[in-house]
């Protein structure tokens, strides 16, 4: 069930305290085959003991550079000049041995990518064990009651059990709440949190926000804080510095630089921001009029279930136990139209988009594509529709291949589809694409790694609007994005909808940018749908508790909004998806022997407006 609760201030700084952490002039430059690289240029500031301060800025502001810097993490071909203070020791004078008496245990880092930092090969609890070992010389028993307690505070379900997993046996958020914990595990004087909160859902990021404010107030830890999201930082920082090329372009108490910006770059991040509290894109392109109902759709998904079956520990030999990913999810959708696709993770978003676009098989229901079904069809029979279904992924890199040119990226689907249309043609084809994507079309012989990460998420898009297709899934496709570029990508998509009379599948689990792109938004709760509606009816009068939790937890640029906020919070654990309680979380049992399972039954509450089964909050 959920609570509501009074959002809390963060603990002010003590006036006159003397700083915990001081940088002063810190410069970190890279000599590189091009050159010497500038990445953090004369820059000042300090922490104080239960103060938190943003670092705001884009990607190659040189956020991250500068508590690597503070780390002494800075890489081989890197310099540091200028002077970093952690409780009146000389960081940037350390040798590795005295670095590492002080790192873990007195100072602490959240890194932004949990898969590149936690190792492979060792178990979860393994590799938080190893800092008990080394900073508390807590072992055995003790340290896995200690682990289990920070797994389960940063809202890992079945914590215990996950002591024993491998990081790529975990998703990624649970990965980066893996991480967070490990961060926390001795209770650090300083916490350098990178984009800390990136990859998580709006409950889980705020949840580990308050949990981190929570160890800032207990401890007296200062806290520094990275991000381009204006909306943690109004709710978490006390002072702000926003970055920009290395240097500081603005600073000052946070409720003051956000209420009146005095740097142009200061201006523009906040008014790319996407916004819960307007309708409006704040003068952007915004989306066109819902299509009327009486046009037919083009996609008709009924009661749709994909299942898996996972080995649970259990008897002798185990037992096998069916995963319901899409537990019997309905819903239309008509050209020109963009559906949202809402809820945590591990709820059955992209699992849904890839049983809907048959890159899965369900196990049960029905996919109608222009009135014929294709979710028992062959493979061989699903092909000549991929020009029709196409898909953007989130991370771009990872779906592009790196030896091939971005031109031959866009151009690959018409090798496959239209074999006919020569090498010249194809590039020609490539070429118009990226300028109608706002790239240059001169980088067609670029690689993905010559690119940044909104130019490759840009020719992403290009690959898969150059057959001109019916439908486009938008799987987390601008979640990792700076909110510059993610507006800009943001308003490509609006404008191609527009142009072609897309209909879109919009997944994300940021709600404010559900809120400028989608006509209707679907919410998902461990595979089922809870609520469904149009966007503005969604979002003004939400009726199922998990809807309100998810609304209320997304953080708004506005530090006395955020201070004074009423935050509906849930209550327990996440459950596991695999345990037939967990449909009934939001209302009394209904199992029985006989009937083992129960899937709350969704209600029209109001035209349109279809709310799952739960009992009065």
């Amino acid at each position: 069930m959920s609570t509501p609760t009074a959002a809390t201030p963060s603990a002010s700084t003590q006036v006159g305290a003397k700083p915990i952490l001081d940088v002063r002039d810190l410069s970190v430059s890279f000599q590189t085959q091009d050159g010497l690289i500038e990445a953090v240029k004369k820059l000042s500031f300090s922490v104080a003991p239960g103060e938190c301060l943003g670092l705001v800025g884009e990607s190659g502001s040189g956020k991250s550079q500068t508590v690597l810097a503070a780390m002494g993490l800075t890489a081989a071909n890197g310099k540091v000049d200028g002077s970093i203070l952690f409780d009146g020791v000389k960081m940037n004078g350390l040798d590795r041995k005295q670095l590492n008496e002080i790192r873990g245990a007195r100072i602490s880092m959240i890194f932004q990518d949990p898969l590149t930092s936690l190792t492979p090969h060792m178990t979860v609890g393994a590799q938080m064990a190893e800092v008990l070992a080394r900073h508390k010389n807590l072992k055995g028993r003790a340290a896995d009651q200690r682990i289990v307690e920070w797994l389960e505070r940063v809202r890992i379900p079945e914590a215990r059990r996950r002591l024993h997993q491998f990081p790529h046996e975990l998703s990624g958020g649970m990965r980066q709440r893996v991480m967070i914990a490990a961060a926390m595990l001795c209770e650090p004087q300083v916490l350098l949190a990178d984009e800390p909160t990136t990859a998580l859902d709006v409950t889980v990021q705020a949840q580990v926000l308050d949990l981190m404010d929570e160890l800032k107030k207990e401890t007296g830890a200062g806290l520094v804080l990275i991000t381009h999201d204006m909306g943690v930082i109004a709710r978490m920082a006390d002072r702000v510095v926003v970055m920009r090329h290395g240097e500081a372009v603005e600073r000052g108490e946070v409720d003051q630089v956000f209420a009146g910006p005095q740097h142009a770059y200061t201006r523009m991040l906040l008014e790319a921001m996407p916004r819960m509290d307007r309708t409006d894109r704040g003068g952007r392109p915004a989306i066109g009029a819902p299509p009327s109902l009486e046009t037919k759709p083009i996609l008709e998904v009924d009661d749709l279930h994909v299942t898996f079956p996972v080995h649970v520990p259990g008897g002798f030999f185990g037992k096998r136990v069916p995963l319901r990913a899409v537990d019997g999810v309905s819903f239309t959708l008509r050209p020109g139209e963009t559906m949202g696709v809402v809820g945590e993770s591990g709820c059955g978003k992209s699992t849904l988009a890839r049983g809907v676009l048959r890159l899965l098989d369900p196990s049960a229901g029905s996919v109608a594509w222009l009135g014929r079904d294709i979710a028992k069809a062959s493979r061989k029979e699903v092909q000549p529709l991929r020009q029709e279904l196409q898909i953007v992924f989130q991370d771009p890199l990872a779906s592009l291949d790196p030896r091939t040119t971005i031109g031959q990226s866009i151009s690959e689907p018409l090798t496959v589809f239209l074999p006919d249309v020569d090498a010249k043609g194809k590039e020609a084809a490539a070429r118009e694409m990226m300028e109608r994507m706002g790239l240059d079309p001169a980088m067609v012989n670029r690689y993905p790694h010559e690119l940044s990460g909104g130019q490759n998420q840009r020719v992403g898009i290009a690959r898969a609007m150059i057959l001109r297709p019916k439908l486009v899934v938008c799987d987390e496709a601008v979640s990792a994005l700076d909110v510059s570029v993610q507006a800009q990508i943001l308003d490509l998509l609006i404008g191609l909808q527009k142009e072609f009379g897309l209909a879109m599948m919009f997944i994300s689990h940021d709600l404010s940018v559900v809120r400028e792109i989608c006509h209707r938004v679907m919410v998902l709760y461990l595979g089922r749908v809870v609520e469904m509606a149009s966007r503005d009816e969604l979002f003004a009068n939400p009726r199922h508790p998990y809807t309100r939790a998810l609304l209320s937890a997304v953080p708004s640029p506005d530090p006395v909004a955020e201070r004074s906020r009423v935050r509906v919070k849930l209550v327990g654990d996440l459950p596991s998806p695999l345990d037939p309680r967990a449909s009934l979380r939001f209302m009394k049992s209904r199992l029985t022997d006989s009937a083992p399972y129960y899937r709350p039954k969704l209600l029209e509450v109001a035209p349109g407006h279809w709310v799952a089964e739960h009992d009065p909050v």
